[in-house]
């Protein structure tokens, strides 16, 4: 029998990757980045033409493989795509409590 397992909320730890929150906030940020695109009926060359990207490169993030791109970079994407980007930083939390990075979409 198959053990089903309840996820965390992000895959990348679930895989135990060792880079998992900062692969999750890229993945958000790429969909939405994706989201824009496709909603704008962009050609992927009309979209990197706008976002500062080559073409493969654009292909590649919306594929999920973003290693090679930061998260600046995404977020200056998103700029260009028109989106007000905020960063927020929250009061501190218990001294042994790491804090965490979450990506909030307005509605």
């Amino acid at each position: 029998m198959t053990e089903i397992k309840e996820s965390s909320g992000n895959i990348y730890a679930d895989l135990a990757m060792d880079d998992a929150d900062e692969m999750l906030v890229k993945a958000q940020l790429a969909t939405k980045i994706g989201e824009i695109v496709k909603a704008r009926k962009w050609s992927q060359q009309q979209a990197a033409d706008v976002l500062g990207l080559t073409q493969p490169k654009l292909s590649l993030m919306l594929r999920g493989q973003f290693r090679g791109i930061s998260e600046a970079k995404m977020l200056e994407c998103l700029t260009r795509l028109g989106r007000d980007v905020q960063i927020v930083v929250g009061p501190a939390r218990r001294k042994t409590t790491a804090g965490r990075v979450a990506v909030v979409f307005a509605a």
